[in-house]
């Protein structure tokens, strides 16, 4: 998760994470060079002394800046579909976890393991020691890492958003619809978000709290 000291983003848990930073750079050079451009011409600009008040048209100038953003944009495209794509992606294989947002906790149902449980967030008087306030909960969700697990979420009252920003997972839970998602968590840990849509008086509080452990360990769970 993201601490106190840290100025870039924070450190990406999935391919698919790792792919949005990626983007994310590509989009950043672009935007830096195209800044970087203006800002010299703005300045040469104000220092020119010359004149052109006779000049009509500029056949050959209009041309050119109407191509090269054109294929600056076409270089932004690119990626950004390839990563649309990639979000999209389902897998045949790995586990289902099921998630149904409620004013205001999470409820979770692993079909493969016939478990189902609520979680709700940890009040500040019960935390322990290096606990985050506001972020634990009382029942954390395990599932295994380098494995695919299929995220399937929905609400039981009004639109919730299951948010895990280093899984680089956000999806709508909405009453009656079911969205879903694959993640494949890269490395064990414990991982932290909240509910993404404000869902009430309490939307602040019903965090998200993930814990990847290994297949064995899982499955002892």
């Amino acid at each position: 998760m993201s601490t106190w000291g840290q100025l870039n983003l924070m450190d990406a848990a999935s391919p698919l994470q790792a792919e949005m930073f990626l983007f994310h750079d590509h989009a950043l050079v672009l935007l830096l060079g195209i800044f970087g451009f203006v800002s010299l011409l703005g300045v040469k600009l104000v220092f020119n002394k010359f004149s052109s008040r006779t000049v009509l048209e500029a056949q050959q100038l209009e041309t050119i800046w109407t191509v090269v953003p054109a294929l600056l944009l076409v270089w932004l495209a690119l990626p950004s579909l390839r990563l649309l794509y990639l979000l999209d992606e389902q897998s045949d294989s790995g586990i289902i976890l099921k998630s149904t947002g409620h004013q205001w906790y999470w409820s979770y149902e692993v079909p493969s393991l016939n478990l189902a449980y609520d979680s709700y967030m940890t009040p500040t008087n019960d935390l322990n020691y290096g606990d985050y306030r506001l972020l634990e909960v009382d029942n954390r969700v395990t599932v295994p890492y380098e494995m695919n697990t299929t995220v399937v979420t929905t609400s039981a009252d009004v639109l919730h958003a299951w948010t895990l920003p280093a899984m680089g997972v956000k999806m709508d839970a909405v009453p009656g619809r079911l969205n879903s998602m694959m993640m494949f968590i890269q490395k064990p840990g414990v991982y932290y978000g909240q509910c993404s849509e404000i869902c009430g008086a309490n939307h602040s509080f019903m965090p998200i709290v993930l814990e990847a452990v290994s297949l064995k360990d899982w499955v002892m769970v």
